[in-house]
């Protein structure tokens, strides 16, 4: 049985790199690089799921018994606009982050907006704040 479905696997598999690889890098573009490998994991089962043994494509023809349900497809066509759409807003981001903070690493822009945020406090606590 788990033999006769191995490209489910190798789909959860794709679906579980991108998971690991958008959780445990700091760095934004390899995140980004993880969230496209969960979208195309995604994209891959569904495409998957749409196709059956010996079916054909959903034109009518006498000589055709099986057709491959075409919903999938579909639905997947526009899923793949969207998650180009959402990388090229996040790659945006990136190099807006980057332009400001001159890294793309979480934990140096967190570390620098938060030494910010503390020096903006000592200048209201000396009393040259607005």
């Amino acid at each position: 049985m788990i033999a006769s479905h191995y490209v489910y696997w190798i789909f959860f598999a794709l679906m579980l790199t991108g998971l690991y690889v958008v959780i445990s890098h700091g760095n934004l573009l390899k995140k980004l690089i993880g969230l496209t490998l969960f979208q195309v994991g995604v994209f891959l089962f569904y495409i998957g799921l749409g196709k059956r043994d010996g079916g054909s494509a959903p034109i009518v023809s006498d000589e055709v018994e099986t057709y491959s349900h075409p919903l999938p497809h579909v639905l997947i066509l526009t899923a793949i606009v969207v998650g180009v759409a959402t990388l090229a807003v996040g790659l945006a981001l990136a190099v807006r982050i980057f332009e400001a903070y001159g890294t793309v690493e979480e934990d140096e822009v967190l570390d620098h907006d938060k030494a910010d945020h503390m020096a903006e406090r000592a200048v209201e606590r000396d009393g040259g704040g607005p």
